[in-house]
């Protein structure tokens, strides 16, 4: 089993596409970890004053993505929240809400006590930047700074895990954390993929448009029978990892009902992506993109047997039997 970060809060499942019947989750594999999700629901602290120190040192490893050593804190901690970029990077800005991919160490202030990393696991972490998903220092830290970036940062208790710590992590309600994070990438609603365009070349399947504008790709139906089978297709083919069945996913997607062309569900209408494991699906959604690569768009028709069959979500507009056609942009694993 891959050890998960103690920073994260367990993806939920899609309620339209959620498999009927399946209580498969993830929750079993975040007990196994120590990331910066946060100890409870309560309300959140006021935010924070932000100041520019001070910080301990990175005394090796000091370049973007490579595993830091940071000295242990002289003094006391500020009771603010510490921030400072050590290397500013070029990419999309990040705004609360959004996901970013980073590689990050957190340590105790006082004892230098390396408390949980990502490099060792050699798995970036997949996070929203959002209230109860992650620890508050890390959402008012990162706001702001731009993907390719490293931050260092100190967050006292209360935007941490307050005065109840973190048992599993060895971290008292009165330590003071140090994190060095590396933002690898930054994904929000207008996110697409990315990647090279593959030729459609089968009349008898659905067309996707393969704009990468963040808007919506458009999905024409052919008049034809739909296939009795499965159909995974790259519509844009990444250059990511392949994602495997066992696979957390990030991803932009639009569904529509093959008989009537009618659309059922959309992120890109809802403004906001969308995050699940594969075990959590229907079993077309699971098989047609194990096996695809990050960073592409993949057209899906999956017929009833692999879908909803004769029990389609109620309210959800889709008819007994019906065939479905889905886009779905994979952005990242989680």
């Amino acid at each position: 089993m891959r050890r998960r970060s103690l920073l994260i809060a367990v993806p939920a499942g899609l309620a339209t596409l959620a498999a009927c019947g399946d209580d498969k989750s993830d929750s079993s594999k975040a007990s196994d970890s120590t990331s910066p999700s946060p100890s409870s629901s309560a309300p959140p602290p006021p935010a924070p004053k932000i100041v520019d120190g001070p910080l301990p040192a990175v005394t090796a490893g000091v370049k973007f993505g490579e595993k830091p050593t940071v000295a242990k804190g002289t003094g006391d901690p500020s009771k603010d929240l510490a921030v400072k970029t050590l290397i500013a990077g070029g990419g999309t800005t990040i705004a609360e809400g959004d996901y970013i991919q980073a590689h990050y160490l957190g340590q105790i202030w006082n004892t230098a006590k390396v408390f949980d990393n990502s490099y060792d696991r050699k798995t970036a972490l997949v996070i929203q930047l959002a209230q109860n998903s992650i620890i508050d220092g890390w959402r008012y830290a990162l706001a702001g700074k731009k993907a390719g970036s490293r931050v260092l940062f100190s967050i006292p208790p209360t935007w941490g895990y307050g005065k109840g710590g973190n048992a599993q992590a060895g971290i008292k309600g009165t330590d003071t954390l140090v994190f060095v994070v590396d933002v690898q990438a930054a994904f929000n609603a207008k996110s697409s993929a990315k990647g090279t365009k593959v030729a459609q070349g089968d009349a008898a399947l659905p067309k996707v448009g393969t704009n990468t504008d963040g808007k919506a790709p458009s999905i024409e139906i052919p008049k034809a029978d739909a296939p009795t089978k499965l159909v995974a297709e790259y519509v844009i083919e990444g250059d990511g990892d392949k994602v495997t069945a066992e696979n957390s996913l990030l991803v932009q997607y639009k569904g529509v009902v093959w008989d009537t062309g009618k659309e059922f569900d959309s992120t890109y209408k809802r403004g906001q992506l969308a995050s699940f494991s594969l075990q959590q699906v229907v079993k077309g959604w699971a098989q047609g993109l194990t096996g695809k690569k990050v960073g592409s768009r993949v057209l899906i028709s999956i017929p009833p047997k692999l879908g909803y069959g004769d029990n389609p979500p109620a309210g959800s507009g889709i008819k007994k039997d019906s065939t479905l056609v889905f886009t779905v942009d994979i952005l990242a694993k989680m």
